[in-house]
């Protein structure tokens, strides 16, 4: 191993995490500042309208909302299966001493140190993806109780029943949030996998990964009439705390 192939390492890896770090920097201020322009922040919208919806009538839209809630917490419970499942394979790969792990590598370092590292950052990121998916897990289930709460026939006051729909849209959208990063956790595998077989595949990957996602992720076409709904939605919340003071 030469110097030159160290310093590749030490030099490219960091570009490739600080790439990824500022996309999602960048798409979390756009998320608050500008949530109509990106596909999350329209989807939460929308997914307060449809809780909404379903709460204006518990009797008819009950058995359709925990339905729709228990395949999303299928969705998570199978990302959380594959995550322990794959971390648990990277735990055997990294204790396994058969082969000539040295002849992986295409460049950088070649070191049994450096070979350690790249699978223990993979080994951490199935581990965080297994968490979140769990925690996403967790508030779709009070969800699927939450929503079928008779709001109306428990107290006919608007202000109850604004405050417990805004409760149960925040759970179903936390809930929405954790499956989101443990996706993201997946798909940050990627270029790690890759670092396997050098930094230079690695940080084409984090390139190659962003353009898809900023593609994934922005959204121009329901930017519009998102806005107009999420301006109204802000009038009502406002008229609501007003009206509470």
């Amino acid at each position: 191993m030469t110097i030159e192939k160290k310093y590749l390492d030490w030099a490219l890896v960091p570009i490739g995490i600080l790439l990824m770090l500022a996309y999602h920097l960048w798409l979390l201020y756009r998320i608050v500042k500008h949530p109509t322009k990106t596909v999350i922040g329209v989807n939460a919208i929308n997914r307060r309208f449809w809780v909404r919806a379903m709460m204006e009538d518990v009797a008819k839209n009950g058995v359709l909302a925990v339905q729709t809630l228990r395949n999303n917490i299928m969705a998570s419970t199978l990302l959380a299966s594959t995550a322990i499942m794959l971390s648990s394979l990277i735990a055997v790969l990294m204790t396994s001493s058969s082969g000539n792990r040295s002849s992986w590598f295409v460049f950088g370092d070649r070191s049994n140190l450096a070979f350690s590292i790249k699978f223990f950052s993979i080994l951490v990121c199935f581990l965080v993806a297994f968490l979140l998916n769990v925690q996403s897990i967790r508030y779709y289930s009070h969800a699927s109780i939450l929503i079928n709460v008779p709001v109306k026939k428990m107290s006919q006051h608007q202000r109850h029943h604004h405050l417990t729909v805004e409760y149960v849209a925040n759970t179903v959208n936390r809930g929405s949030y954790f499956w989101s990063l443990g996706l993201r956790a997946f798909y940050f595998s990627f270029p790690l996998f890759l670092w396997i077989f050098g930094p230079l595949p690695m940080v084409f990957c984090c390139i190659a990964l962003i353009f898809m996602l900023y593609f994934l992720d922005v959204t121009f076409q329901y930017g519009g009439a998102a806005g107009v709904v999420d301006d109204n939605s802000h009038k009502d919340e406002e008229l609501g705390g007003s009206g509470r003071s």
